[in-house]
């Protein structure tokens, strides 16, 4: 019984695992869900600022060709270590992946 016991365990931590490996990517790739929750109150829901926020925290147009022809190692390091007044976002990298796959859509 104990052998059968730890049997079950150990497959339940399995299944456990293989629904975390499954789930967990889905929420970290909607990109369009954390821009909104991270990115859109000073960079506006389609990634174009106010003309005040953009004045006061000189943010540009995120589908700007300005912005778009950055690569995506120089987005990912804007938003791991912020820029001008922008703070750093704590994101996973699969989170980050999404983020500036978000920014890219904004594309003009």
């Amino acid at each position: 019984m104990s052998s059968f016991v730890s049997r079950g365990t150990f497959c339940a931590l399995i299944v456990t695992v293989l629904c975390f490996l499954v789930v967990a990517p889905a929420f970290a790739q909607d990109g369009a869900a954390l821009y909104k929750t991270k990115c859109a109150a000073c960079h506006g829901a389609n990634g174009t600022p106010s003309p005040a926020m953009a004045k006061s925290m000189g943010l540009k147009d995120l589908g700007s060709p300005e912005v778009q022809k950055m690569s995506d190692a120089q987005l990912k390091d804007i938003l791991d270590k912020g820029k001008g007044k922008m703070k750093p976002v704590k994101l996973s990298a699969a989170e980050r992946d999404a983020v500036v796959k978000q920014v890219r859509s904004f594309k003009k």
